[in-house]
């Protein structure tokens, strides 16, 4: 039996799995690491500390290996799936440049991508790139900041990489990237899988420092002596170029042909699917990414608050559930499953709009906020907190609607991530969206076995993706309740409703603070 090791490395931290050449999750370890906030609109984390994390992370798994008698000689290959929109500056000598830099949700860049689209039609920008965040968020506009305000930087970098790509270059030596992870430097072509030339002129940059991109299984390189030697691992371990966190969420749920599509439920969430041509509408942007598989596409619209709203309800409304759960009791998330049930569909009336972090896309307005709306003496805790997973669902229902729209879809949704693991939610999610609402062996591993893929297939274990669709076999099936599924008709067009009323609220308050 041979092994891969896949990297998944979020903003939380750095999960670090073995699998065997099946795809089976052996053993997997957890470090999690800091987020810093210098200043407004500055979000930076630290790539030394991603790098000791990878280390610390690496030995401890291999001495779970041991215990399981496993050698680590037998670990052939390996693979990042890295968080996205990532720009680490490299210097021509190999150093790193900053200590700190900014992450995907990082937004000092806004000055610079106004200034871009006085040069660049912003809605042929996005409809060629499928950037569907919010602009300044992409790494060229980050990289034009460093240009504006830290000069002797940007003079000095050879390149600037992303996340995962820092991580392969210290293991490898190797300054690349993935067509995935290059689809959101905001200057990529999706279609034609290339950098565009004149993007690039506009914004003021030079090709130069962007790395060239190559597929996600492809070989990057062995690994060094001296990073072997600091992680314990063979000399002659591969290094597959890997992906983008998303790209690798979306191949490891299965997604690998066209319209198969998941729903992920994090801290925030979205609905995507896969398929061989970009879904962009400029009215909704959808965020695409370029899939682990060259030519296909991965395209998707958010919710910013799905697990995080769920999480707000529970630290502040259900403080003495967190504390019977600290003593020993039963897990909080589970006793408010179980209050929530005892609430009928539409929670007695109550609507709850999950916009706690900001409005997506499919908002009019980015300062759109949640509301629970309805309140009445009547309303029991249980009520709030039927509503909340009531909103969670139909925000992303909304997303559902408009990919509907622009690909066919099955008639099955997988969900994936934390919130994957409740069955009230799942069942929730089939009345909802009017789909079977299936759960796999895969649950929260989504991403890493995206990027296992890469590394199986670069060490010549698979051929291709396609074994993650059999991997991806349910376990379970959430079939629709035809009466409660007509009922939730009725709530989401009254969810509708309240959420275009936030937007006027959101709106009718930024006129406010302007005169």
């Amino acid at each position: 039996m041979r092994y891969v090791i896949a990297y998944d490395l979020g903003t939380g931290g750095l999960k670090s799995s073995l699998f065997d050449e099946n795809g089976v999750s052996v053993a997997s370890d957890f470090k999690s690491c800091e987020t810093y906030y210098p200043t407004a609109d500055f979000r930076e984390q630290r790539p030394l500390e991603w790098w000791n994390m990878v280390v610390r992370s690496t030995k401890d798994l291999l001495t779970k290996l041991e215990e399981k008698s496993i050698n680590s000689r037998d670990i052939a290959a390996a693979a990042f799936s890295g968080h996205s929109l990532g720009v680490v500056p490299i210097g021509m000598d190999g150093s790193l440049l900053l200590d700190s830099v900014p992450v995907w949700f990082d937004a000092r860049a806004s000055k610079q991508a106004a200034g871009v689209f006085t040069r660049l039609d912003e809605e042929k920008w996005y409809l060629t790139t499928g950037n569907g965040f919010p602009a300044h968020l992409y790494g060229a506009f980050k990289i034009l900041w460093y240009k504006e305000n830290m000069p002797d930087v940007y003079r000095s970098a050879d390149k600037f990489i992303g996340t995962k790509d820092y991580l392969n270059y210290k293991l490898t030596g190797a300054l690349a990237t993935d067509y995935s992870y290059a689809s959101g430097s905001g200057v990529y072509d999706l279609e034609m899988c290339a950098y565009r030339d004149d993007y690039i002129e506009a914004f003021g940059l030079e090709r130069e420092k962007f790395p060239e991109p190559r597929e996600s299984a492809s070989v990057l390189g062995r690994i060094k002596k001296d990073a072997a030697l600091e992680l314990g691992l063979p000399d002659d371990l591969l290094l597959a170029s890997g992906g983008v966190d998303n790209a690798c969420m979306a191949a490891g749920a299965g997604c690998v042909k066209d319209g198969m599509a998941y729903t992920s439920l994090g801290t925030s969430a979205w609905v995507a699917v896969s398929s061989h041509k970009p879904v962009v509408n400029f009215k909704t942007k959808p965020f695409v990414f370029g899939h682990l598989i060259k030519g296909m596409y991965a395209s998707a619209e958010p919710l910013f608050s799905a697990g995080n709203t769920f999480r707000w309800v529970r630290d502040i409304l259900c403080a003495d559930l967190k504390e019977i759960e600290a003593s020993g009791g039963e897990d909080a998330y589970k006793t408010m499953d179980r209050l929530a049930a005892g609430s009928p569909v539409g929670a007695n009336g109550l609507c709850f709009t999950p916009t706690l972090a900001g409005g997506s896309a499919l908002d009019r307005c980015a300062a759109t906020r949640g509301a629970i709306v309805g309140l009445d003496l009547m309303h029991t805790r249980g009520d709030v907190i039927r509503a909340a997973l009531e909103g969670v669902c139909l925000g992303l229902r909304m997303s559902l609607e408009e990919l509907r729209k622009e690909v066919s879809l099955s008639d099955e949704m997988l969900i994936v991530g934390g919130g994957s693991k409740s069955p009230f939610w799942r069942q929730m999610f089939a009345n909802i969206y009017g789909m079977d609402i299936t759960e796999s062996a895969v649950g929260e591993n989504a991403g890493s076995l995206g990027a296992m893929a890469c590394a199986a297939i670069s060490a010549g274990m698979w051929k291709d993706f396609t074994p993650l669709i059999g991997l991806n076999k349910p376990i379970s099936v959430m079939k629709r309740n035809p009466a409660d599924r007509a009922r939730y008709e009725a709530v989401y067009d009254l969810f509708l409703k309240v959420s275009e009323s936030q937007n006027d609220i959101a709106e009718y308050k930024e006129k406010i603070s302007r005169l």
